[in-house]
């Protein structure tokens, strides 16, 4: 009996260690680690659908199939542009905390899946294609807010700029070892690498592009409506499910820790969805159904920086203040500076990370302002957020002019009239229900 108990105990022991495998650093490869960022790559990918359908919805049918397009082009151009040069300028060796080599991993040179990426024990691929969905993310904020204007080549050569260098330039800074990461910096899911990057760069090519014909006309704000709620809200709630992979699966590892950034991601959507709806209501008298959806899309991008950093109770303030926050810039953007964007980006992903990230400063449990720490970390929040903001919104407002200049960069007054869909793409997406004008 006994020689049967030494069996079981040995296999048992060698069924644990089966979950790792030596790397050549030393360090360890964890199968399980290594399983849920590749689940969380994957749910970050279904957030690509969730854009989609938010995009779609908040804009006109006869731009649908365009809308789609771009968004499959997004995350595709991502896979394939972040290999060849983006992932080595964002994790390559630091050149004076700057940006990584760029040939360090040029099409994944030296990646290999049964080692483990330093300092983790996740297999290198694993964090490799985490990563570039994390690009593709930023890359496709952009698309709602210049959405039913811009020419698709043009937004296509833009995709390949973001994602190739403006993304992994922040990247670095902040997650590759860069000097804000020297200076401290916690941006532990992307309020300012992806979220801040995307809204930047959707406010410079909006503002190059200009608003759509009839947004402002006889000195007034018009209201283009969007061609389906029923859309938006789907992406919508596509996005919240996804980042339960954005956040946890930042983490980089299965652990108790996840639990918390599951909660504290979700508290943060729930706050921003029920104040934006009782602040919509009380000044309106009608809850604002489609302002509501981009409360808790703000409630999720402010909590991304700060989601295994703060409380619960602090997940709640910031979302809260995310869902306040969106409609008040929102309509600035759109009364007050007249910059037109369909869909919200700058303001849920723009403003809503800038402030996700300075918060952290605010109510991290180590080292925020209100638990004690002093000003030291949010100086350097503040500091992320500044310089990022202004990096990425020069180098996306050149892009799109040189863009511009080069190609032209938005449709003539008639591919706009009758839909970028038919002109672009010479379909439409309701064949039983629309007549192309």
């Amino acid at each position: 009996m006994e020689k049967y108990n030494n069996l079981f105990i040995g296999l048992l022991i060698c069924s644990i260690l089966g979950f790792y495998v030596g790397a050549e650093d030393g360090s360890a490869i964890s199968d399980l680690d290594t399983l849920w960022v590749l689940i969380a790559a994957f749910l970050v990918f279904l957030m690509n659908l969730g854009f989609a359908m938010v995009e779609t919805g908040f804009t006109r049918s006869k731009n649908s199939v365009n809308i789609i397009m771009k968004n499959i082009m997004t995350i595709s151009l991502a896979a394939l542009v972040f290999m060849v040069v983006g992932f080595s300028l964002t994790f390559g060796a630091s050149l004076n905390g700057l940006v990584g080599d760029p040939f360090e991993f040029s099409f994944l040179s030296g990646i290999e899946a049964d080692a483990a990426w330093p300092g983790t024990s996740v297999s290198e691929l694993a964090f490799f294609i985490f990563q570039m969905m994390f690009a593709g993310t930023a890359a496709t904020i952009v698309s709602g807010a210049v959405a039913e204007r811009i020419k698709f080549i043009g937004y296509i050569l833009f995709a390949i700029i973001i994602i190739a260098f403006i993304y992994p330039v922040i990247g670095h800074w902040i997650w590759g070892g860069g000097w804000l990461s020297e200076l401290g910096v916690i941006d532990f899911a992307g309020s300012t690498v992806v979220h801040l990057v995307g809204g930047s760069a959707a406010l410079a090519g909006a503002l190059v592009l200009g608003p759509r014909i009839g947004k402002y006309a006889d000195g007034k704000v018009n209201v283009i409506s969007g061609h389906s709620i029923p859309f938006a809200a789907l992406g919508g709630l596509i996005l919240w499910f996804g980042w339960f992979g954005f956040n946890p699966g930042s983490n980089l590892a299965v652990g108790p820790e996840i639990a918390l950034i599951a909660v504290t991601t979700n508290t943060a959507a729930a706050a921003g969805a029920v104040t934006t709806m009782l602040v919509t209501w009380l000044r309106s008298g009608k809850p604002d159904t489609a302002m509501t959806i981009n409360g808790f899309l703000a409630g999720l991008v402010g909590i991304t920086a700060g989601t295994a950093a703060v409380s619960p109770l602090a997940a709640a303030l910031i979302g809260m203040v995310a869902g306040v926050l969106v409609i008040f810039s929102v309509e600035f953007f759109d009364s007050i500076l007249k910059v037109d964007d369909p869909v919200g980006a700058i303001s849920v992903h723009g403003v809503c990370g800038a402030w996700g990230t300075v918060a952290v400063g605010l109510f991290a449990i180590d080292g925020g302002l209100l638990y004690g720490g002093g000003a030291g970390l949010l100086f350097a929040q503040s500091v992320a957020v500044a310089a990022s903001a202004i990096f990425v919104f020069a180098t996306a407002f050149a892009t799109f002019k040189a863009i511009d200049l080069a190609i032209g960069l938005r449709v003539t007054e008639h591919e706009e009239v009758t839909g970028l869909d038919i002109n672009e793409h010479g379909m439409i997406a309701y064949p039983d229900f629309e007549v192309p004008a």
